[in-house]
């Protein structure tokens, strides 16, 4: 299966995690928004405002999920995403998990943002595909808790 990202293609062949059962997964109760700056951009103070944030700096921008109402109106964002947790911690020596939960949400084309933390992984869906999401996870074996 061949997945494009912007520019980018990248061809990837579907992995189960290594482990015995499938994911717990929980919907988080923010809706985000995913901003992008300049990269000599200071870390604004707004960030730390929001109950849910994550910063990415690269060389060619700096990256902020938030929820929206706490960036500035004028910002480059992309609005109305929600939030889909693995239940961890995860161990660092588990392989497929975002390839068996981004293989199956691209079969049935629903887009994904990553975010990766110490103990989990997030996937954002838009707002309008959380439901046909969370149902496509749960259709492949995955388990949704509240």
């Amino acid at each position: 299966m061949s997945i494009r990202h912007g520019r980018f293609f990248c061809s990837i062949q579907q992995v189960q995690p290594s482990m015995n059962s499938k994911l717990t997964l929980r919907v988080l109760p923010h809706e985000l928004a995913i901003c992008r700056m300049d990269p000599q951009s200071p870390i604004p103070e707004w960030v730390q405002k929001s109950p849910f944030f994550s910063i990415t700096r690269t060389e060619t921008e700096l990256s902020i999920v938030s929820e929206p109402g706490y960036q500035p109106v004028n910002s480059q964002s992309d609005r109305g995403w929600n939030a889909i947790a693995a239940v961890g911690p995860l161990d660092f020596g588990l392989t497929g998990i975002l390839s068996s939960l981004a293989t199956t949400l691209a079969a049935v084309e629903i887009p994904i943002f990553v975010i990766s933390t110490f103990d989990t992984d997030i996937l954002l869906v838009k707002m309008e595909q959380l439901s046909a999401a969370c149902q496509t996870l749960k259709t492949s074996g995955h388990t949704i808790v509240p």
